[in-house]
């Protein structure tokens, strides 16, 4: 990978927002960014490639084109870390979760783990 350093312009508004590389617009070829700047160090660009965009660039930029992190590792630590005693009974105290539908359980479990998951947690029988 290229060292180089290249101009780039970020402007962002609540509305919408530009991305240029030395001068040239490539918004629409990006659905996202994330820049990250360590002390003493460059600024580091991350482009998101739009999956409906073929990429059409032409010059030479330091520019890292990210592929979404795979979810497979964090979901794994995440269940990894889950007590299944604690699941099952904070499954069946979540009355609002059950509702005698097939695999009531099952479906209550997941849903405790997508909050558990997103820092929604309350503790056994709390819901």
């Amino acid at each position: 990978m290229e060292d180089q350093l290249h101009q780039v312009r970020i402007t962002a508004d609540q509305a919408a927002g530009t991305v240029a590389l030395e001068g040239r617009d490539i918004s629409k070829m990006v659905s996202g960014y994330s820049l990250s700047q360590q002390p003493g160090r460059p600024a580091e660009l991350l482009l998101f490639l739009s999956p409906f965009v073929k990429p059409d660039f032409e010059g030479l930029a330091r520019v890292v084109v990210g592929v979404p992190p795979d979810p497979g590792p964090a979901a794994a630590a995440f269940l990894s870390a889950i007590d299944a005693g604690e699941l099952e009974k904070s499954a069946l105290s979540r009355h609002d979760l059950m509702d005698g539908g097939p695999h009531e359980l099952t479906r209550a479990m997941l849903r405790l783990l997508q909050e558990w998951a997103s820092g929604r947690w309350q503790p056994q029988g709390g819901g």
